[in-house]
C-alpha cells in the first residue's frame, strides 16, 4: 500500500517520504493518520539493504509523528521464514531499534480474534483496519509501536 499525505505547501496529495510531485516541496507533509504500512520487501532487497531501509524509515516516521507501522517483510518461499523476516525478528529481539521501537508484535502472534489481537487493539484501535485482514495471523508482517521523537534524539 502506498502511503500518501497532504503537501504542507500546496495541499495536494504526495508520497510520505519524497518531495511533492506538484510543487517540489521537501517539507514534512500533513498526515491524516498516525498508523502506516511499509512494504519492506518491495523491489526484493538483500537483507542488509532491507535493514538500512527500515532504519531510515523509522527515523523519518518518527519525524512525522507516526505511532505505529505495519511492517510487511514477507515470509519467504522456503517454508521456514525468509532471511529478511529472520533478520527483522533478530534485530528487534536484540534491541537494534530500541531507541525508536517501544513494542513489536510478530504477525503470527496477533491472529484475528486472538487475545493478543484484542489486547493490541485496546492500546492502538487504529490498527484494526490493518489487522482484520489476517484471519490466521500473518508471519509476513510485524507490528511496530514507536516511541516519542524526544526519546530517540
Amino acid at each position: 500500500m502506498s502511503q500518501y499525505a497532504e503537501c504542507s505547501d500546496c495541499g495536494n496529495p504526495r508520497p510520505l517520504f519524497k518531495q511533492c510531485p506538484h510543487c517540489g516541496s521537501e517539507s514534512l507533509p500533513v498526515l491524516a493518520t498516525d498508523t502506516i504500512e511499509f512494504n519492506l520487501k518491495q523491489d526484493g532487497p538483500y537483507v542488509e539493504e532491507a535493514l538500512e531501509r527500515l532504519t531510515d524509515y523509522l527515523r523519518k516516521s518518527m519525524e512525522l509523528g507516526i505511532k505505529a507501522i505495519i511492517l510487511v517483510h514477507g515470509y519467504g518461499s522456503s517454508g521456514e521464514g525468509g532471511r529478511i523476516k529472520r533478520a527483522i525478528h533478530d534485530a528487534l529481539e536484540n534491541n537494534r531499534y530500541s531507541d525508536r521501537v517501544d513494542e513489536y508484535h510478530f504477525g503470527e502472534d496477533v491472529a484475528f480474534g486472538s487475545e493478543a489481537y484484542h489486547a493490541l487493539l485496546r492500546r492502538r484501535p487504529g490498527l484494526k483496519r490493518y489487522l482484520k485482514r489476517f484471519k490466521e495471523g500473518n508471519a509476513g508482517i510485524t507490528v511496530l509501536l514507536l516511541g516519542s521523537p524526544a526519546r530517540s534524539a
